[in-house]
């Protein structure tokens, strides 16, 4: 088997919620880095139904009914899992009916521009990758 191949996939459903040209970032309680608003899809949702889920465990608020888009699937190394295991990543672009809330899982969250990001001293491979979409759509700075 090829080494860059990974043998375990996480699948997760992501919210790329844009406020004043920043891209929002959760951090959870015990964990340094920032990652996509979201999380795993469990057996039998479907991609959609676990970011509604996700956002309302996460940031206590639900989002805007019309306004979920899907933006596309992104893949790369599971950041903080082991070297064989990969993300799959499905994205969409969402309004919040309301002010986010971090919930007990979550210790923050921010917005941030891509320079921002990719300066921090840990970065998610898969959050980085929606960065750079979201910059060459000109939709972030």
């Amino acid at each position: 088997m090829n080494s860059s191949t990974p043998t375990t996939i996480i699948r997760t459903a992501a919210l790329a919620h844009i406020r004043d040209r920043k891209l929002i970032q959760t951090r959870s309680v015990g964990k340094t880095a920032f990652y996509m608003a979201g999380g795993k899809i469990d057996p039998g949702e479907t991609p959609e139904q676990a970011l509604h889920r996700e956002i309302r465990e996460e940031l206590d608020v639900d989002l805007v009914d019309g306004t979920v888009t899907f933006l596309d699937v992104f893949e790369a190394h599971a950041f903080g899992h082991s070297a064989d295991t990969g993300l799959h990543m499905s994205c969409y672009l969402a309004e919040m009916a309301g002010d986010p809330h971090p919930t007990s899982e979550i210790a923050e969250f921010r917005y941030f521009t891509l320079a921002e990001y990719a300066a921090m001293d840990e970065v998610a491979p898969g959050s980085l990758k929606v960065f750079h979409r979201l910059a060459s759509m000109d939709l972030i700075d």
